[in-house]
């Protein structure tokens, strides 16, 4: 079913990108915590909602990365049943799966080269931050599918689908419906390492090791870009301290440590509580950098080890709002009533 055409002036195929991450919601903190399962299950029915959506908004192609996971298996069978083949084809990028974080960087480079116009991440903050690094100044629809789900939202798949459908197919005015995020950038050594779309820690530790961070009597310094009372994880540490909106020119750093005289008790994991020690915080202004406390240990990033640095290192962190641009649903589908959009004649 197919309710829109797209505007004719608009260059052919449109392409949307869906980047769903088959390991999302399976780390170690599924083990040591209360958090369930996300099946591969739901997110091959989510993805098949999404087609739909794109499909009504007059999409061409979905593109979509391969995996080993059992999602693009289910999703090719699907393209061979009577209900997919009334749907727009979806084509996987020829990329090799190494079942590494680089099968999700090199997929959205694929996709970017192929023409997307917008991507619909399924995943949670690390396979968000993932693609942010990679799709530049393409729109981003976000689905909460992790562990941690602080940056991507836990919404229907459909609505998503179709804010993404209307801005990819020019139906929206891009600056109205989607909002630009803030970051925290992490250089070392004058050499752009990563950012961080939540938070960033710093934690006394000597190596990466297991990366998900469950364990917190060595951390010692955090930095957030948003902390809702909402929220789990890291930046719930923030949150009960000093909650700070996405719409905020500022972040927050909390300084943390066992000696310290307060003490707060975090929401770190899905009924997983930990006891820290809090010392002072301050707001991170837009535009500002600092350096770590702490001359040596491992920055974690959305909740994961990434970087370790040592004495010798120059280590810079930043914070701006050159995050990625990300469809706000809620204003896409209620832009979408106010100009009639989805309304037809039928004579």
């Amino acid at each position: 079913m197919r309710l829109l055409d797209p505007p004719e002036e608009l260059s052919r195929p449109i392409r949307v990108g869906i980047l769903a991450n088959p390991a999302s919601g399976r780390d170690i903190r599924r083990v040591i915590s209360k958090a369930s399962v996300f099946p591969t299950s739901e997110k091959c029915n989510m993805i098949q909602r999404l087609l739909g959506a794109l499909t009504v908004c007059g999409v061409d192609e979905a593109w979509m990365m391969p995996d080993k996971g059992g999602i693009a298996t289910v999703i090719r069978r699907f393209g061979q049943t009577l209900e997919g083949k009334r749907l727009l084809p979806v084509q996987f990028t020829e990329t090799d799966i190494m079942e590494t974080p680089d099968d999700t960087r090199l997929s959205v480079r694929a996709m970017v080269a192929a023409g997307i116009r917008a991507i619909i991440v399924l995943g949670g903050d690390g396979t968000h931050r993932l693609v942010a690094e990679e799709c530049g100044e393409i729109p981003m629809a976000t689905l909460s599918t992790g562990t941690n789900n602080s940056f991507p939202e836990l919404r229907e798949a459909t609505l998503s689908g179709l804010a993404a459908g209307l801005v990819a197919t020019a139906r929206l005015n891009l600056d109205d419906v989607t909002r630009r995020e803030k970051r925290l950038l992490v250089e070392v050594n004058g050499e752009i390492r990563g950012m961080a779309l939540v938070d960033a820690c710093i934690s006394a530790d000597m190596f990466v090791a297991a990366k998900a961070i469950w364990q917190v009597e060595q951390l010692r310094e955090l930095y957030v870009t948003f902390a809702s009372s909402e929220a789990i994880g890291l930046s719930s540490i923030a949150s009960l301290v000093h909650p700070v909106r996405r719409d905020e020119n500022h972040g927050l750093a909390v300084q943390l440590g066992p000696e310290a005289n307060q003490k707060v008790i975090a929401p770190i994991a899905p009924g997983l509580f930990a006891q820290l020690g809090v010392g002072k915080w301050n707001e991170l202004q837009l535009g500002s950098s600092w350096t770590p406390n702490i001359d040596r240990g491992v920055i974690a990033l959305d909740g994961e080890r990434e970087i370790e640095f040592r004495e010798v290192d120059k280590v810079q962190l930043s914070l701006d709002r050159l995050g990625p641009r990300v469809i706000d649903v809620s204003m896409a589908l209620g832009a979408a009533a106010k100009h009639g959009i989805m309304l037809s004649n039928l004579n």
